[in-house]
């Protein structure tokens, strides 16, 4: 194989894939690992890939702008709509106690939470408090709102989720991949979402298969801080093995 075909067919392994190590691509071209650092730095410059550490992503895996609240509501909204039912199997009992992320699938688990369930909700989104007033027991963390996201954030939120003790978290993310974990691109956002992670008993990601293979600016969790990873049909089969191999439960809906 020339090298112009092997690049061509790496470009399009990792568009599949969303993310290569340099040891699987020598192994599958049978070349060094030095070959392939040489093949990934061209495909780079052409700015069909991007190198990370020990290989390389998408040219869009990794982002560093936000959609507006709006434009992501839509997005998936199908795919959304299905996590967010599935997710319900991880509620506790009437009594129990949860902390909902801002974001556009956990504002849906919001909205399909059960009335005849006694339950007390902490959040940090605007959206999801209007979907939980009068139906549950709401606390609102206090903060700086941000407009892209109407989410809450800032030492305040911070400080209150790092004396709570909630039974489950359900947590959104922008980009999630088993090497860099969960990320987003803002850094008083991730604070939050580091603090809402630590503070639960049980830890359940909500998020459609389009997050996978994106690596934003800050990671918030490591995949060995996760439990649960609830996400659509058309998750990546060697992703969904990648997050079981680090004894994540992953579930299709």
């Amino acid at each position: 194989m020339y090298a112009e075909e092997r690049q061509q067919a790496i470009a399009g392994l990792i568009s599949q894939r969303g993310r290569v190590s340099v040891a699987d691509l020598a192994g599958t071209y049978d070349v060094t690992t030095e070959t392939v650092r040489r093949d990934l730095a061209a495909l780079d410059r052409l700015g069909l890939i991007r190198r990370v550490h020990g290989g390389a992503v998408s040219a869009s895996a990794i982002t560093l702008g936000e959609k507006e609240l709006g434009e992501r509501e839509h997005s998936n909204a199908p795919a959304k709509d299905r996590i967010a039912a599935a997710a319900l199997k991880y509620l506790p009992s009437t009594g129990g106690s949860i902390v909902l992320d801002a974001g556009t699938t956990t504002s849906r688990i919001a909205a399909q939470l059960p009335s005849d369930r006694d339950l007390t909700v902490v959040t940090n989104s605007i959206p999801v408090a209007t979907r939980c007033t009068g139906r549950h027991t709401l606390q609102i963390l206090g903060g700086r709102v941000r407009g892209v996201t109407q989410a809450v954030v800032g030492d305040q939120a911070v400080a209150t989720l790092t004396s709570l003790r909630v039974d489950v978290a359900f947590v959104g993310a922008n980009g999630i991949t088993a090497e860099h974990g969960l990320s987003t691109p803002d850094f008083d956002e991730a604070a939050v979402k580091s603090a809402l992670v630590r503070c639960a008993n049980l830890v359940v990601v909500v998020a459609d298969s389009s997050k996978f293979g994106r690596e934003d600016l800050v990671r918030f969790a490591a995949v060995d801080e996760i439990d649960v990873l609830v996400t659509d049909v058309d998750l990546d089969p060697l992703a969904r093995a990648a997050f079981e191999d680090h004894g994540v439960e992953v579930v299709l809906a």
